[in-house]
């Protein structure tokens, strides 16, 4: 009986351990940092793009993992086009959307934006020898876009929206390289990825425009239409890393100018 009873006990003893564990795991998993799946189309430097490993490195990487950092949460990035990257976080299959988005009043129609990181405009671009001095000048030629983009709404304004003179490419390093091969007479993107493209590229001879007609436009974060909880830790985030500095070490990583 006492062999028994001494078996009874370690079994017991057992059960109250794998017990006092499996509460300390759940706890555990309860407390963990949820992680966010980032959905972000790398072909947009210095905002998104991959380096030499295929990893997707950035700006926006960079602020968004500091974001993360301070908010308390953790992100996986995902290689997402831009053209119908709305509907992946719709669906489910993102959380997060970080890859220079502006935010406009039909967008928030369909999503929640972050506070506004980053003041960007649009740039036209041309190649060495054009007499292309103003968006107006556009009118009669063959424009290159980003689809789904602003400038492709920009340009849309100027020359309609069916024009068959609008050319849309997948992403901005395509409808550059588009330029570069006579594709297109001019293109019309965003502030980072042209002065980037320019900058690295000096062989080519391109040179950017800017144009009063173009708007101011804000990058934000975009979240799932409703998710005011995930809107608030990003806010947060966002908030803590603008007041410590950590925002513009960033900034000053990618961009030569000081931050806005």
């Amino acid at each position: 009986m006492k062999k028994l009873s001494k078996a009874l006990l370690c079994v017991a003893s057992s059960v109250v351990l794998l017990a006092a564990c499996g509460k300390q795991e759940s706890k555990e998993a309860q407390t963990g940092a949820p992680v966010y799946v980032v959905g972000a189309e790398a072909t947009f430097a210095p905002f998104e793009y991959q380096n030499a490993q295929n990893q997707i490195v950035g700006f926006d990487v960079d602020l968004i993992n500091a974001v993360a950092d301070k908010a308390g949460f953790k992100v996986k990035f995902v290689n997402t086009p831009f053209e119908g990257i709305f509907n992946f976080l719709a669906q489910g299959d993102r959380d997060l959307l970080v890859s220079a988005i502006t935010i406009t009043d039909e967008r928030k129609q369909t999503v929640d934006f972050s506070d506004p990181y980053y003041e960007s405009t649009q740039l036209i671009v041309v190649p060495k020898g054009s007499t292309v001095t103003k968006f107006r000048d556009l009118e009669k030629l063959t424009v290159g876009v980003q689809s789904a983009t602003t400038g492709d709404e920009q340009v849309q304004k100027l020359l309609g929206k069916s024009n068959p003179k609008i050319k849309r490419l997948e992403s901005a390093t395509l409808a550059l390289k588009e330029l570069e091969g006579g594709g297109v007479d001019a293109v019309v993107l965003d502030t980072g990825p042209v002065k980037n493209y320019v900058k690295n590229n000096p062989t080519l001879g391109f040179h950017f425009i800017s144009d009063p007609d173009f708007p101011k436009e804000y990058y934000g974060i975009a979240v799932k239409k409703g998710n005011t909880a995930l809107l608030a830790k990003v806010n947060q985030g966002l908030a803590a890393i603008k007041a410590d500095g950590t925002y513009d070490k960033i900034f000053k990583k990618y961009f030569s100018e000081d931050a806005k």
